[in-house]
């Protein structure tokens, strides 16, 4: 996957330590960066096509990401 959507993400500009918060603590920092980023959703089909497990990518957890492959698996 191309890689030129990254150039676009609001992320960009902020410490990439906010998207892969400690174990425990809340991921609503980054997912508010994410909320009105023009490339959410090329961040998220990145993260799932290459297995992404931590942090916060397209605005999704890793929990919701684990649900997503999972639904679509059974799809």
């Amino acid at each position: 996957m191309n890689g030129d959507w990254r150039a676009s993400a609001r992320c960009a500009q902020d410490d990439p330590e906010l998207f892969f918060p400690e174990k425990g603590k809340r991921s609503r920092d980054a997912r508010a960066v994410c909320a009105d980023c023009p490339v959410r959703a090329e961040c998220l089909k990145y993260a799932l096509a290459q297995g992404r497990v931590y942090g916060v990518w397209g605005g999704t957890t890793e929990r919701e990401r684990r649900k997503l492959t999972t639904t679509r698996r059974a799809a």
